[in-house]
């Protein structure tokens, strides 16, 4: 943890070196000590250190000094701390001018030079200020801050992304928050340049890309090599076990996700049914483990990045990503899983990102509180969701076509769910359409049974209607059912590619056996385990 500033400006060299050498023989094992002879450097960099999120819990100043008045720059200073402590080192004849100065700027003290011996004129005065206002402090936010509008598609696809990748961050919703409205105003940024991350450095990005931001916090999303053993497209759970068997294995493996490791099962709030877990954790948690177990066999993990075509020359695979990079591999494991199904209700498109969400639960909790939201689906994913958001929300409504979750839902959550006061189950329910302006404000629903319509508040609506499978960017001549599913099955081959395809679908497996026993082996153990 960061500790406190106490900042010390006085244009005599002198005196700076005699009142810093005196603040750090007491202070320095709680306070970071800054000192400078201009007052104007001192200025500028309380701008970076607003950004960076440091705490300055003390200013001491000299009065007269040629750039500046010790008043003029407490003044200054006091609009970017303004809970700072500020203290005026004056000479005798300049006490006036302080005591003015308490009145004008609310000034805490000022002291006259010598304050010799400083154990009975400094340290007492020092450690009043500082006492009071470690009364009232709260540690800022050391990390990642994103700074938007709440109901903001893209303000929600960072978070979504720094959540995913249990990246922790601030969320500073410029509409409600003070914060956000000083750092735009220290650092000069306009409205339409929202969302901003701020970094721990101090620096920031304006609108800034997914990958950008990825890049920032040292992310990789570009290939180290251009040949590979075998390449993992997508990093969901059957990518992940994947990774770690061919890295295991000995093979040089390359694991590529667009998004963050997991997958859906990533945006999990809870998963309780997992072996080895009595308690549950979270699909980020589990992720994060899983990745982490996998770096440790020595694979490489390109995030967040692309797939866009996959082509054959020469025996090889050649993977296409989104930027122009391009890779060889001698195997392709497919592992791009299933994509949420859209609700085709009026209005939902139009709102998606601004209220409607598509398995977002964790990432906008916050913006839950005091509200009452609406879940579609009857899955264990809804049921999950459910619970975590019930913490937050006023309530939480779970719509559904039939008259319960008995078909649908573990019997463990459908438990839980009739205890808890906050969750409403309503059957036979469908929404037909979303209402706002710029925001969802309200939901239209109608009764299975008898057609009536009615319309209800709503602020937030989360979609889980189950998958679709995500295979529609593999443009190679391989088979697929007519939902799109990849065909499985050891006879499944297809002699236009050149090699046989052995597919296996929780996830879509796709793999050539051919090129060496080493491979073929490595391969067999990960869909054996899958």
């Amino acid at each position: 943890m960061k500790k406190p500033i106490i900042f010390t400006v006085d244009d005599d060299a002198q005196v700076l070196k005699t009142i810093a050498r005196d603040l750090k023989n007491r202070y320095r094992k709680d306070y970071k000590i800054l000192s400078t002879t201009s007052a104007k450097e001192a200025l500028d960099s309380l701008r970076s250190l607003k950004n960076q999120g440091d705490d300055v819990a003390l200013f001491l100043s000299d009065q007269r000094m040629p750039e500046m008045l010790g008043v003029t720059f407490l003044t200054r200073a006091k609009t970017i701390y303004p809970e700072a402590k500020r203290i005026l080192l004056t000479a005798y004849s300049d006490t006036d001018a302080a005591i003015k100065a308490i009145n004008d700027v609310q000034l805490d003290y000022y002291l006259t030079k010598p304050w010799n011996p400083p154990e009975e004129k400094l340290y007492p005065v020092i450690d009043d200020q500082l006492e009071e206002w470690q009364s009232t402090y709260t540690p800022e936010f050391k990390g990642i801050k994103i700074l938007g509008y709440q109901w903001s598609p893209k303000s929600h696809a960072l978070k979504d992304f720094l959540s995913g990748n249990l990246i922790p961050y601030q969320w500073l919703d410029v509409e409600s928050n003070e914060k956000s409205k000083e750092l735009m105003e220290l650092n000069g940024i306009d409205q339409g340049a929202l969302p901003v991350v701020f970094f721990e450095d101090g620096t920031f990005l304006e609108h800034p890309e997914v990958v950008q931001v990825g890049e920032r916090i040292g992310m990789r999303a570009e290939a180290s090599k251009k040949m590979y053993d075998v390449a993992i497209i997508g990093a969901g759970p059957a990518g992940l076990a994947a990774a770690v068997y061919g890295g295991s294995e000995g093979l040089d493996t390359l694991l590529i996700e667009k998004r963050a490791p997991g997958g859906q099962a990533g945006t999990s709030s809870r998963i309780e049914n997992y072996l080895g877990f009595p308690k549950g954790l979270s699909g980020a948690e589990l992720s994060h483990r899983a990745i982490t177990q996998a770096k440790r066999f020595g694979i490489e993990f390109l995030s967040p990045q692309e797939v866009t075509d996959v082509q054959l020359k020469d025996g090889y695979k050649i993977i296409k990503f989104s930027d122009g990079q391009e890779i060889n591999t001698r195997s392709i494991v497919v592992t791009t899983g299933v994509d949420y199904r859209k609700l085709t209700a009026q209005g939902i498109d139009d709102f998606t990102g601004a209220g409607i969400y598509y398995g977002a639960a964790t990432t906008e909790a916050q913006a839950c509180k005091g509200q009452d939201v609406y879940i579609v689906g009857g899955g264990n994913s809804a049921g999950q969701a459910a619970m975590y958001l019930s913490k937050y929300a006023e309530n939480v409504y779970i719509l559904v076509r039939r008259p319960d979750l008995s078909s649908s839902m573990s019997q463990y959550l459908i438990d839980q769910i009739k205890a808890t006061h906050n969750v409403h189950l309503e059957g036979k329910t469908v929404i037909t359409k979303a209402i706002g302006e710029g925001k969802l404000n309200a939901l239209e629903l109608e009764s299975v049974e008898t057609g009536e319509v009615r319309t209800v508040k709503a602020s937030v609506l989360l979609i889980f209607i189950g998958a679709r499978p995500y295979t529609d960017w593999l443009q190679l001549d391989i088979i697929k059912n007519e939902r799109g599913f990849i065909e499985t099955g050891t006879s499944v081959s297809n002699t236009n590619l050149g090699f046989k395809c052995r597919i296996r679908f929780r996830g879509s497996f796709c793999f050539n056996q051919g090129e060496n026993r080493r491979n073929s082996s490595a391969i067999a153990r990960i869909v054996n385990a899958e």
